[in-house]
């Protein structure tokens, strides 16, 4: 049984009326329910007297050290069985680690800790590190984003980090590390006996000065399927380093995240050799990177190689214009793997979007998600969508916001969702004017529709 909350004010006589039903449940998720720690109080009963209980929530609520205070006696009891803990954005401060210590070096049954968005400083966390150094700690995933870690934190996790072969995931995103110590952590990386699966450092002040570090652990951490340093100023010369680690043979990644990476059309050569020939690589994203039509142009050509396997395509804000489109349609009708395009944010202009929508119509094209917001579109463009959206069964989300479809676009794309042949379930249409008449039809479509969500 799941017990899944959110956004919503807890009355006492609401409260009351909950802690009956958590006593079975097997998840609690209570996010944004402006929670205080004398619910951490109830909570704490909770979790002692309900063994089934493996995974609870409670991020964005004001629960402070007091309240995790009250959590954790009930997670060091005995009867505890719980797996899953979030505490993101809780309020929290150095004062909870040891407290989370505690349960860290004695509850073996933890295996996910999230506790970003807290201000729990270098000296909290090196707190944390000594409770996963403990033998009984079973620890897999470790979320710190937004903790205020500095370089001073590196030695610490990667003493926990040799001691725990269990740990598959480590998110030290929204840190002020800087690339002396994401050296180092790599240095730990490859030494430690964990076989880590998913690594995110984005915003950690990383350039290419330790490019050749992370692809050192892309080369020797077979099990490495989940990389993210968007958001650093990496550049063209830093993603070539990154590329030795990835072509190599034992790097298996599946998703890439290089978003606002400081890459531009030179960087295209390296990852088009990387989507054409790395088979397990499924997800790329490359938002808000100088690419333009040249470097998009190359990516399709990779797009259209046989080997490629890529499923999610993420190229928003990337300086495209129509003059790419025509590249994107032939890698449209040859790529059958390709399900999700981000393209929003670029210049397409309705003459770019017709083109698309050509490789989009393509028997070969299987494309479920196709998100065009801020392009350039008018109505001019909404007669040919109406029809891809009519005929393409596999398209199930389009997102058309910050577009001056007027009324007249706008109608052509209802009339579309009416069609029995139309699977499209949610629409996005964030920022668009249309009249009074036609939100009365937006709204009777979803009465007719109920599977079709229109947001806007």
């Amino acid at each position: 049984m799941e017990l899944d909350i959110q956004c919503e004010e807890m009355s006492p006589s609401r409260w009351a009326e909950l802690l009956t039903t958590m006593k079975s449940c097997k998840t609690i998720r209570l996010d944004d329910c402006n929670l205080s720690s004398s619910n951490c109080e109830d909570l704490s009963s909770i979790i002692n007297t309900n063994p089934s209980l493996t995974e609870l929530k409670l991020n964005n609520n004001e629960l402070g050290d007091a309240g995790v205070e009250y959590l954790c006696k009930g997670l060091l009891t005995p009867s505890c069985s719980l797996q899953k803990l979030w505490l993101q954005n809780c309020n929290l401060t150095s004062a909870s680690c040891e407290t989370l210590r505690s349960v860290l070096s004695a509850q073996p049954s933890l295996t996910e800790l999230h506790v970003g968005d807290n201000r729990l400083g270098t000296a909290g966390v090196k707190v944390l590190c000594q409770g996963m150094m403990n033998p009984s700690c079973k620890l897999q995933k470790l979320q710190l984003e937004y903790c205020e870690l500095t370089a001073d934190i590196v030695e610490a996790l990667n003493a926990a980090l040799q001691s725990k072969p269990t740990l598959k995931e480590l998110s030290l995103s929204n840190n002020t590390l800087g690339d002396t110590a994401v050296k180092q952590l790599c240095h730990g990386l490859v030494e430690a006996s964990c076989n880590l699966e998913l690594l995110h450092l984005e915003n950690c002040g990383i350039t290419s000065d330790s490019c050749m570090e992370i692809s050192a652990v892309l080369r020797s951490k077979s099990s490495l399927m989940d990389l993210s340093v968007g958001d650093n100023k990496i550049g063209d010369s830093g993603l070539a380093l990154l590329c030795q680690g990835l072509m190599h043979p034992s790097c298996k990644i599946q998703k890439l995240w290089l978003w606002d990476c400081d890459l531009t059309s030179a960087s295209c050569k390296d990852l088009s050799r990387l989507i054409s020939t790395k088979e397990t690589l499924t997800e790329i994203s490359l938002i808000d990177n100088n690419l333009r039509d040249s470097g998009m142009e190359m990516l399709c050509q990779a797009l259209m190689d046989p080997k490629s396997k890529l499923q999610e395509l993420w190229v928003r804000e990337c300086g495209l214009t129509a003059a790419c489109c025509k590249a994107v349609s032939s890698a449209l009708s040859t790529n059958k793997h390709l399900k999700v395009l981000h393209i929003g944010e670029n210049k397409l202009g309705d003459a770019g979007v017709e083109l698309l929508c050509e490789g989009l119509m393509h028997p070969n094209c299987n494309i479920q998600s196709l998100w065009l917001g801020n392009c350039d579109l008018t109505a001019g463009c909404c007669a040919t969508l109406a029809t891809a959206m009519a005929t393409k069964q596999c398209l199930t989300e389009l997102d058309l916001s910050y577009n001056p479809l007027d009324d007249e676009g706008i109608r052509k794309i209802c009339e579309a969702l009416r069609k029995p042949s139309c699977n499209v379930q949610q629409l996005i249409l964030y920022d668009i004017l249309w009249s009074s008449e036609v939100d009365d039809e937006l709204r009777a479509l979803e009465e007719s529709k109920p599977e079709v969500k229109i947001i806007s």
